[in-house]
């Protein structure tokens, strides 16, 4: 039985899989990624799940317009000791060690900010469309290279949706779709074509939500061919697809059902 207060990325056991994944990491297609499959022990991820918070906590910054309807959380002091742990052996010395022999990135920086990363949490109907990520932390001034992400949803049905799309260049071709499935943990490359997304609205019942963890990781340049003008993130319309905004679906997806109604009923008389 794993503790994770105890837990420990452990060489011995990170570096075989890094030798083992290289080759599929530096071929995949759209972009470089690779996605590993009972990542952690479960018993490490137990105690996170017991205190990932509620959708309704307050803690949660709140994205919601026509590009992207999430929760996200970045400061530590508002996480459990569980998560707290897991997040700082993510952004440890082994586990960084690791990425560099996965990827063949050398001189990885990690990010203690959480700059866009941490917990994140997609309710019934949310989204977020496919986009480029941001190339730049601002606060650390560095360039981003690297995503993590650690699915955290058991007993995740194909029919609840909330697939991580990956789209090719040209933003023509969806050419893969992973699952966000329990401790499954998915890493790509951040580049301006890393075209990814979960860009249709989610389907799973009122009582779920996909729930994840991201870790993004930073070095000081970048390849001379990877180099553009700084940037945020790159939203990417899919064929056909076009965004509007609509105030009034926004202010029901955050207000009180019990709310939602009284003011109907008000508007009725």
């Amino acid at each position: 039985m794993h503790d994770v207060q105890a837990f420990t990325f452990r060489r011995e056991e990170l570096f075989p899989i890094a030798d083992r994944l290289r080759a599929d990491f530096l071929d995949a297609k759209p972009f470089r990624h690779v996605v590993i499959d009972d990542f952690l022990p479960p018993s490490v991820l137990e105690p996170v799940l017991s205190e990932f918070p509620e959708p309704r906590d307050a803690s949660w910054q709140r994205f919601d317009d026509a590009r992207e309807i999430k929760l996200a959380l970045a400061d530590t002091e508002k996480m459990g000791p569980a998560t707290r742990a897991l997040l700082a052996e993510f952004n440890g010395g082994v586990f960084v060690e690791f990425l560099e022999r996965l990827t063949g990135i050398k001189h990885l920086v990690s990010d203690p900010h959480l700059e866009g990363g941490g917990l994140h949490q997609i309710r019934p109907g949310g989204f977020l469309k496919v986009h480029a990520d941001f190339n730049k932390s601002r606060r650390l001034n560095l360039d981003r290279r690297l995503n993590g992400l650690l699915y955290l949803n058991k007993d995740w049905e194909e029919s609840y949706g909330g697939h991580l799309q990956l789209w090719n260049k040209d933003m023509t071709v969806c050419e893969h779709k992973i699952l966000p499935v329990f401790n499954r943990f998915v890493l790509f490359a951040t580049t301006d074509d890393a075209n990814h997304g979960h860009p249709d609205p989610l389907t799973c019942p009122e009582d779920r939500a996909r729930r994840s963890m991201a870790l993004y990781y930073y070095t000081n340049g970048r390849p001379e061919e990877e180099v553009t003008e700084d940037h945020t993130t790159l939203f990417k319309e899919r064929p056909g697809e076009t965004w509007k905004f609509n105030a009034r679906q926004v202010a029901k997806r955050w207000t009180p059902p019990a709310l939602v109604e009284l003011f109907g009923r008000d508007r009725g008389k």
